[in-house]
């Protein structure tokens, strides 16, 4: 909405910016926390967490320029802009960063999945209120009381069109999953499908976010947008694994030991 908040002599210090480092300091300290709590090496969590980050910015950018290829040919330079982000590219690299990094120090990586999904959910809450102070990521047209205009300097639509604030909704959404995975990893009978929960939730969230979203540039997979196309598979993934820890034993005991 208002993405320049104030100046630091040179530096400009933008909305959007800000909601993401607050939204990492915010998961970094929760991991390390419930890492603690879970009686993990929560010592060492932090050169996993930095990994983590380093390729879920690459992997967003990736996935960003997928989704806009014949503008990427034309134009290269778009690689280098802070701006354009694809979610769900963040969020693959990130799961498959934890992966090797888990593998590379024998560690159970379900175990540590269980304990990083809550902060992930939580960082999405921040990082999605910086989306609304930028402008990106809009939704629909509306003429309803709910309906929020953004600036013309922004990336919204332009003035005086009014939107549905799907930066919020998905901001709301995400808070309401990190709870419920927070106390599934507490207090739940089952902690061990905590990162299950996290992709049935957030691919069913995401998909149906999808259909109020308004801004164009987000690719298309046959009659779903980008986004919507991985979150079908993200959504069948938990499913399935859900499924399978309550038909196997094993895998139950291995996860929650």
């Amino acid at each position: 909405m208002f993405n320049d908040w104030f100046k630091i002599g040179p530096i400009t210090v933008h909305g959007y910016g800000f909601m993401i480092a607050v939204g990492i300091l915010f998961a970094f300290w929760l991991s390390e926390r419930l890492a603690k709590k879970q009686g993990l090496e929560y010592e060492k969590i932090d050169g996993m967490i930095f990994f983590i980050i380093i390729f879920g910015f690459i992997g967003a950018k990736l996935l960003y320029i997928a989704t806009v290829w014949d503008t990427f040919l034309k134009n290269p330079v778009v690689i280098l802009s802070n701006e354009g982000f694809v979610v769900y590219g963040g969020i693959i690299a990130g799961i498959i960063a934890a992966w090797i990094y888990c593998k590379w120090k024998k560690w159970d990586f379900m175990r540590y999945a269980n304990v990083l999904m809550p902060a992930v959910s939580l960082g999405q809450g921040f990082g999605r209120i910086g989306c609304f102070f930028a402008g990106c990521c809009y939704g629909i047209q509306t003429t309803a009381w709910y309906g929020v205009e953004f600036p013309a300097e922004s990336l919204g639509p332009g003035a005086g069109i009014k939107v549905i604030p799907t930066e919020l909704i998905s901001s709301a959404g995400n808070f309401l999953i990190f709870a419920f995975l927070l106390r599934n990893l507490l207090k739940g009978k089952h902690p061990e499908d905590t990162a299950a929960w996290y992709l049935v939730l957030y691919g069913l969230g995401r998909f149906l976010v999808e259909f109020l979203r308004g801004d164009l540039i987000r690719g298309q997979i046959w009659i779903f947008s980008t986004s919507q196309f991985i979150s079908i598979f993200v959504f069948l993934a938990g499913a399935f694994l859900l499924w399978y820890r309550q038909n196997h034993s094993d895998l139950k005991k291995e996860v929650a030991a």
